[in-house]
């Protein structure tokens, strides 16, 4: 269900339909628990069994966890997330490529192998949810937060459809503790998250899908020789097609959560002002290259057992 599209319109008029009506709070959130879940299964059905194995997972995971002092059985629990949401991501990324590979690695040792046909269809979103459910396992490991004790709360935290398929990537310390009391918007925080909601479907419906698509269409599948102004002309276009795509497709989610009533961060700050390259990445898709840098190197150590100190990050250092 794309945000641009009429479905998605009449879904999320129901959804604030019964967010804004006289309901206890908890039966307000089974309501975005089950939108959400509605919302994923428009694109797949059977895909949102992934999101309740991440659920569950990391819920179970978390728990013992804090409940485990003995420093191997924390670490064989944190695996258990480990495997359980990278094995999903990789199997469905990379599961053609690495049976092409091995087949590669075995057909020269003499070994005639070839790979099963495994027709594997990417769940959208995968990436992004996958990020969010380990950095609150990884966080629980490390100590640096307490497992959530609500289970329907955590279960949001996973699936809160606004930024589910394509980000913000949200860290549990933002999204979480927003879950434990009434929330609704403002007058004034409504009327500016249906701007931004609007302003998001412009720049991807119109600026990046109708306008400089066209561009991009005619210059990189010109079946005769262009001008180097031309050429040039259509890099810039490519380069504004996908930061109007995915900055607008962010922008929209960052204005549907404000609808209802909640707060998610910037996904992007005006990337291609940067100076260099690293400034470049503090700006582009922000929350994803902050938990790329909080994170990964984590997850590395965790895996090889490079070394049994964490690094020292705090919430604070979070973009």
């Amino acid at each position: 269900m794309l945000f641009n599209s009429l479905a998605f319109l009449i879904f999320f008029a129901v959804v604030i339909a019964l967010h804004y009506l006289p309901l206890p709070w908890r039966v307000k959130k089974v309501n975005l628990l089950i939108g959400s879940y509605i919302f994923y299964a428009a694109w797949n059905p059977p895909f949102v069994i992934l999101l309740w194995i991440s659920t569950v997972v990391d819920r179970f995971a978390a728990g013992a966890m804090s409940r485990e002092e003995r420093p191997a059985r924390r670490k064989v629990l944190l695996g258990l997330s480990l495997l359980a949401n990278l094995g999903m991501l990789s199997y469905f990324k990379y599961g053609n490529l690495l049976a092409e590979l091995f087949t590669n690695l075995m057909n020269p040792l003499g070994f005639e192998y070839t790979a099963p046909e495994l027709s594997i269809i990417l769940p959208v979103g995968i990436s992004f949810y996958t990020f969010q459910t380990l950095s609150y396992t990884i966080d629980v490991y490390l100590k640096r937060s307490e497992p959530e004790t609500s289970f329907l709360d955590f279960a949001l935290y996973v699936t809160f459809f606004p930024q589910l398929v394509a980000g913000p990537t949200v860290r549990p310390y933002q999204l979480i503790p927003q879950f434990k009391e009434p929330r609704t918007a403002t007058e004034k925080q409504f009327v500016w998250g249906l701007f931004l909601f609007t302003w998001g479907l412009f720049q991807k419906s119109v600026i990046a899908d109708e306008i400089l698509s066209i561009v991009v269409g005619d210059t990189f599948n010109a079946m005769y020789n262009i001008t180097a102004f031309d050429a040039w002309l259509g890099v810039l276009a490519f380069s504004g097609q996908i930061f109007f795509d995915f900055a607008g497709y962010s922008l929209c989610a960052i204005g549907i959560a404000m609808c209802l009533g909640f707060s998610i961060p910037n996904n992007f700050k005006s990337p291609y002002a940067a100076i260099g390259f690293s400034n470049f990445w503090q700006r582009w898709h922000i929350s994803l290259s902050g938990w790329l840098r909080d994170y990964t190197r984590e997850v590395i150590k965790l895996i090889l057992d490079y070394s049994p100190e964490p690094l020292s990050i705090t919430a604070h250092s979070y973009v």
